[in-house]
């Protein structure tokens, strides 16, 4: 528990003075693909917060009897916790953040196409756009890590 404020505390003095913190420690150079990693981890966030509340409106629409959202409610829900991992693992640069960016893309595809069904929800359409921004990002991503 001290070591885990001493730690807290050391980061934020290496924030404040201006040095770089990155996954591998203080004072390190950042990766030279850190700046591709925290826009795959933002792009993966905003996605997460637009399926939860595909997720919420599908689940809405199901309540009040139409039965053909509850397919994508359940996509919309597993999509957003994949984005979350992908997000995290890339925020801190993590070996395994290819392979979640892999993972990512092809829920993030296969949301899009559900979402996509319901051609004339603006919601459901929101959240395909998102998806599909995001599926791009993360294969940019692997393509990047794969080099």
């Amino acid at each position: 528990m001290i070591y885990t404020a001493i730690s807290m505390c050391a980061v934020a003095l290496a924030v404040l003075a201006g040095n770089p913190v990155t996954s591998t420690g203080l004072g390190e150079k950042e990766s030279p693909h850190a700046a591709m990693m925290m826009k795959c981890a933002t792009t993966c966030s905003a996605c997460a917060v637009e399926c939860d509340g595909c997720f919420h409106h599908c689940a809405s629409m199901v309540s009040d009897g139409k039965k053909e959202h509850a397919s994508c409610m359940h996509c919309c829900v597993d999509c957003a916790e994949c984005c979350r991992l992908c997000a995290t693992l890339c925020g801190r640069e993590s070996a395994y953040s290819a392979h979640a960016a892999e993972c990512c893309a092809k829920c993030c595809e296969d949301c899009a196409a559900a979402c996509e069904k319901m051609k004339d929800d603006k919601q459901m359409a929101a959240c395909a756009k998102s998806c599909r921004n995001c599926a791009a990002e993360c294969r940019d991503m692997v393509k990047m890590a794969q080099k």
